[in-house]
Formats: structure tokens, C-alpha cells, sequence
């Protein structure tokens, strides 16, 4: 029912990113056929494989290559996420998909890209952000970088730009008739994530010292605190209506607080603030700042996410295959996302696929 309805999607089965933005296009109604390498029972449920039909192909044995080409032609979209190369050796690259299907969108995402001196290296997350100054900016002032779990690159610079691609070339395709090839690098994604922040350095207004610029926790008014009961508030009060606001809900001095965007004064009052918001627990400053205009969050944990008010009320969590998870995004007032199915077993619809 979700707006990519009709749309018909090959995963070539994989880890990490990949199979993320296989989920989300799946949320949005795309048939997203799972393409693994042989039938066998699951060790666990997978909220990335929710919504998904799966097929088992032998792709050594020319007869699993030829099944898999026949689907290509049924097909509008066919992504993998291998080393570059490997959809080459198997016969199954781009220019081979392309020949029996001209209109195919052929998406390729790697951590490195297909070109450069660092294509074929293996690498995570954490190195392609290092790359691209994104890890450098992540972590307190005098501290070493923390990476941001696998969220930056793997999902932020990755998957998401793997179905942004996806879509893009999917509506030039219905215009030219025309298919064509997606090089998605989760590099090039980090690094366009982090295009304010050239910004803000080309006008010096951003210090490559982390710790120290208004966003990465060097402003006392951009944060997290720790309560009277051990746990965690954050707070980012960056426009002056906002940071009065906190000075009023907190009970702060105007005067010593004031000169908001004063970075001398920043460590010091960032001590205060700490003084401050250690004399009550979060869920006292909950009752005074939440839903106010201070730019106010409780730092939860993710079983505390699923019971917050404010996801309950817009159903951010649901049960599937026995464990929580989130919910599609985003959402569409006449053709709503759904999520049809749990986790499929490794080759549970090859026939039902490969005889339509």
C-alpha cells in the first residue's frame, strides 16, 4: 500500500547498510526480493529483513546465474553492497544485468566506492568516517574521538544515500526509458553529512579543535548533563529565546549567565550547569522543562525510548518476530508505509518468485 507500490527490487544478500535501505524501500511497498546463497533455517529475527520475500541461487552454477538474470528482466532495481569486482566474477555485473534489461537500475554501495586507491581494502564504519573529517569532530574537547556506534557512515552516509540513489535514478529511468549504474560510497555519503561544518570553517566559524565549536559540546547550552539519580538530560538551547527560557526553568543567574555565545565564559558555565543539574533527578527536570521551548530531552536508553509518551502516541515502536522495533519512516498521509511481513527464512519464496 506504501508509495513504492509496483516498484520490484533485487537485495543481493549482504551485511550492514545494505540490507537497511532494503528494509525501508520494503516499508514503502517495493517487492524487495532477498537473494541468499542457499536455503537454511534463521539463528535470530532481523528487523532488516522484515517485509521481504527471500530466494536461494546457487550463483556458482551457471543455471543460478541464468535464474537470476531471468528475474532481472521482471525487475526494476537490483543493488548489492560487494567489494568491487565480485558481481563481475559471478557474471552478473552491471553491463551483463543491463543487456537483458535496459531500464534497470544497478546500485553498487561499498564503504570506499568502486574508483580510488582504497576500493578493494576492507573497512567499517568507524574508518570511512575517519576519512572524511566526521570522526575527527565527534568527542569532547582533550579527549579522543568516540565513534557515533555505526551510524554515520554505515546508515547515514550509506544506506541512506543507497535509496535516495535508488529513487533518483528510478524516476529519471520512468522519463528516459533508460536504466543506469549507482556508485554509493559510504566516504562520499559521510562527507556530504558534513558539508555545514565546511561551511562553517570556510568562514571561521568552526575550530578543528574538537570540544570546542557550538555543536560538538564545547557550548554549555548544547549538552548533556547528568542528574541527581545518575542519568542523563540534554539540552540545546541554541537561539537566545531558548537559552532565556533555560535560564529561567533552571533557575539561573541572568547575569553570570549571560553573553550566551561568549566562548571564553563556556567552560566555566558549562561547570555550573553541571552543579545545576546534578541537584535534581532527570525526571524532576523532566516535569519542569519537557515540552517547553528550552530544547529539552531525557537521554534515554532504548528500552526507555519505546515507553516515552511521545512515541507511544505516534506508535514509533511495534512487535515483530518477538523483539520491539521502530516503526517506517517517514510517513504518508494517502499512501502509508506498512510493514507486511516479519523476517523471512533464507529461500522460503524461491518457488513462489522464480515460477511468477
Amino acid at each position: 500500500m506504501g508509495p513504492l507500490k509496483g516498484l520490484r527490487i533485487i537485495e543481493m544478500a549482504g551485511l550492514g547498510p545494505a540490507p537497511f535501505a532494503g528494509m525501508m524501500l520494503a516499508d514503502m511497498g517495493a517487492e524487495v526480493i532477498l537473494v541468499e546463497r542457499k536455503a537454511m533455517d534463521m539463528k535470530m529475527p532481523d528487523a532488516n529483513r522484515r517485509g521481504k520475500k527471500s530466494i536461494a541461487l546457487n550463483l556458482k552454477d551457471p543455471a543460478g546465474v541464468e535464474k537470476l538474470l531471468t528475474l532481472v528482466e521482471s525487475c526494476d532495481v537490483l543493488f548489492e553492497g560487494f567489494r568491487p569486482g565480485v558481481m563481475e566474477r559471478l557474471d552478473i555485473g552491471p553491463d551483463v544485468c543491463l543487456k537483458r534489461n535496459p531500464k534497470l537500475i544497478y546500485a553498487r554501495m561499498t564503504g570506499w566506492g568502486q574508483t580510488g586507491p582504497l576500493a578493494h581494502a576492507a573497512g567499517h564504519d568507524i574508518n570511512y568516517i575517519s576519512l572524511t573529517g566526521a570522526l575527527a569532530g565527534i568527542g569532547r574537547k582533550g579527549e579522543k574521538p568516540v565513534p557515533p556506534l555505526n551510524l554515520v557512515g554505515d546508515y547515514g552516509g550509506g544506506g541512506m544515500f543507497l535509496v535516495t540513489g535508488i529513487l533518483a535514478a528510478y524516476i529519471e529511468a520512468l522519463k528516459s526509458g533508460k536504466g543506469q549504474v549507482i556508485d554509493v560510497a559510504m566516504t562520499d555519503g559521510s562527507a556530504v553529512t558534513m558539508s555545514i561544518f565546511n561551511t562553517l570553517h570556510g568562514v571561521g566559524m568552526h575550530s578543528m579543535n574538537q570540544g570546542e565549536n557550538m555543536l560538538d559540546t564545547g557550548a554549555h547550552y548544547y549538552d548533556t548533563y547528568e542528574t541527581k539519580d545518575g542519568k542523563y538530560v540534554s539540552i540545546g538551547s541554541i537561539e537566545p529565546q531558548f537559552y532565556a527560557l533555560l535560564i529561567e526553568k533552571a533557575g539561573l543567574d541572568r547575569e553570570v549567565f549571560g553573553g550566551q555565545n561568549n566562548q571564553k565564559k563556556w567552560p566555566e558555565l558549562k561547570e555550573k550547569l553541571t552543579v545545576v543539574f546534578k541537584s535534581k533527578t532527570r525526571q524532576e527536570w523532566c516535569e519542569i522543562m519537557e515540552g517547553s521551548d528550552v530544547c529539552f530531552a531525557p537521554v534515554l536508553d532504548l528500552i526507555e525510548a519505546q515507553s516515552h509518551p511521545h512515541n507511544v502516541a505516534r506508535k514509533n515502536y511495534f512487535e515483530l518476530d518477538g523483539i520491539m522495533q521502530p516503526a517506517p519512516a517517514p510517513r504518508f498521509s494517502r499512501t502509508p508505509s506498512e510493514v507486511i511481513s516479519g523476517s523471512p527464512k533464507p529461500g522460503e519464496h524461491t518457488d513462489e518468485v522464480l515460477v511468477n
